[in-house]
């Protein structure tokens, strides 16, 4: 049996092939076929992955989903007692609708970590808070926006006009905004995508300080094991939208509902990658198609060994 990195061209080019075939779709209006096309050219690729695989975090449960369920089974060695067992969060193509209409910031994305050590998150909200390995043991999410602005003052020695803040633009988020402007610190607002803004607040060269605000949880697993291979800090807390989803998420969680999640919770192993490809410009470059050939973006961190590796290849078309 292997690790997981063992695995990491092969998860490279899972995201790949994803972000190839949504970009077909770039700027056509039609978010619901570009993300179809992504699932399909994932899960294609992941016939061929040499491993005892599972979906962990997918496109939904079994009956509403045809691919990339949440249990369904992957890889040429399904059931192999030498296989490596993995667990798969994926998110063929994040921000299905700046694809839709050729915004910056759609990526193909997965999370992959050895069986049972990645959180299987409810199809529910959650609020965040992502920073970066300075600010790791001085924010929380916990403290409420003022204090960790004060926070990331002190320790960044900066006054409050220059620390960074990024957040979804979602009308939930009224009285977040009101509470950063009030102290002072730029607010920054993506339309889609937390999972970029997260990894960028993590890292210590990205162009924000702290992400805040709520997003979708499933995509805070697969950013909280983004963020253990930069080193940064993530927090999150389940948010319900109806007593359903509440009850929902019990079954998945337990005891858990209230529970303050850290990345250590969400990914509970070293032993796990995180692989990203860029579909529209943004966190990554965008595919790009050349006269005579397909040139892919990506992006890999390697949670072990705290590696982060970007390269870009060439495909005959």
């Amino acid at each position: 049996m292997g690790t997981t990195a063992d695995l990491a061209h092969h998860f490279l080019e899972a995201v790949d092939q994803a972000a190839i075939a949504s970009a077909a779709w770039r700027g056509k209006g039609d978010k619901n076929a570009a993300d179809d096309a992504a699932v399909e050219a994932m899960r294609r690729t992941f016939d061929a992955v040499p491993f005892d695989g599972r979906v962990a975090i997918g496109e939904g449960e079994r009956d509403e989903a045809p691919m990339l369920y949440i249990g369904e089974p992957l890889g040429s060695m399904v059931g192999h007692p030498d296989a490596t067992r993995i667990d798969i969060a994926v998110d063929p193509l994040e921000c299905t609708n700046n694809c839709a209409d050729n915004l910056p910031n759609s990526i193909a994305v997965l999370a992959a970590a050895p069986r049972g050590t990645l959180l299987h998150a409810p199809d529910c909200y959650m609020d965040k808070l992502a920073a970066g390995p300075l600010l790791a043991d001085h924010v929380a999410l916990e403290g409420g926006v003022a204090y960790n602005v004060e926070q990331a003052m002190h320790v960044l020695d900066r006054p409050a006009e220059e620390v960074r803040i990024v957040a979804l633009d979602r009308e939930r988020h009224r009285d977040l905004f009101a509470e950063i402007k009030a102290t002072g610190a730029q607010l920054d607002l993506l339309g889609d995508g937390d999972v970029s803004g997260a990894i960028w607040a993590a890292k210590d060269d990205g162009p924000f300080d702290m992400l805040m605000g709520i997003g979708a949880a499933p995509e805070g697993v697969i950013s909280a094991t983004a963020i253990r291979g930069v080193g940064g800090m993530f927090e999150g807390r389940l948010v319900f939208r109806s007593p359903e989803e509440e009850a929902r998420a019990g079954t998945m969680v337990g005891d858990d509902l209230t529970r303050l999640w850290k990345a250590h919770d969400l990914c509970k192993s070293e032993d796990a990658i995180f692989a990203a490809s860029g579909v529209c410009d943004g966190y990554l470059p965008g595919v790009n198609v050349g006269a005579t050939h397909t040139t892919t973006f990506n992006e890999l961190i390697d949670v072990a060994g705290k590696t982060v590796v970007r390269s870009e290849r060439e495909r005959p078309l």
